[in-house]
């Protein structure tokens, strides 16, 4: 669709009326509302038309209605939202943007069927409090791939994953009195677990 010219994205002649033009636009945009970037490369061919319109007008070769003379205001305004985005974006300190990541829906699930079977194998009634220490050394080694995967920088995957370890054990243990009918240390466990996955998902 990227290689067709604005007008044969729409589906319209070049001579198409503005109205022919506008009732293209939000027919294809009804048909593929469920689709991104199919709608933003309509609104990209509509905008393309406008301005070449409009240009054609300053040469005096065609008259254009009063309503798209000023479609160059529009896709002004457009960018600038955009920019402002990228601004709000970039107000974050370096070091945070460097640490944080987006993961994908993928990654998430992935990291997420991980840990939640680790969870359930340190709930699970049967599982002897010595042996706890088997879904712990899973987590951690779940979160060394997960981390090294992103950046392929396996010494700081190392010192995100010991970080997280030390964290998630500290607040386990601050924690465990709230943990009701748990034993302490397969509540530590647990919340050690949460604080990997949340390391897994969200650092990089």
């Amino acid at each position: 669709m990227s290689e067709q010219s604005p007008y044969e994205q729409l589906g319209v002649t070049v001579d198409a009326s503005f109205d022919e033009i506008q009732d293209a636009r939000n027919r294809l945009r009804e048909q593929y509302s469920g689709e991104r970037q199919l709608v933003e490369s309509i609104e990209a061919a509509y905008d393309a038309i406008l301005m070449d319109r409009l240009k054609l007008r300053q040469e005096g070769k065609i008259k254009v209605p009063e309503r798209i003379r000023f479609a160059e205001e529009r896709v002004l305004q457009k960018q600038k939202a955009s920019t402002t985005v990228q601004q709000s974006n970039s107000s974050q300190p370096q070091w945070l943007q460097r640490m944080l990541d987006t993961p994908t829906r993928s990654d998430v699930l992935w990291t997420s069927a991980m840990y939640g079977g680790l969870s359930v194998l340190t709930l699970y009634p049967e599982m002897n409090i010595q042996l706890l220490q088997l879904p712990l050394a899973l987590g951690v080694g779940a979160g060394l791939y997960f981390l090294n995967r992103k950046e392929n920088q396996f010494g700081r995957a190392v010192l995100l994953t010991v970080s997280g370890l030390i964290i998630g054990l500290i607040l386990g243990s601050l924690l465990s009195p709230m943990g009701g009918l748990l034993e302490p240390e397969r509540f530590i466990t647990l919340v050690t677990l949460i604080v990997l996955w949340l390391v897994s998902c969200f650092l990089k």
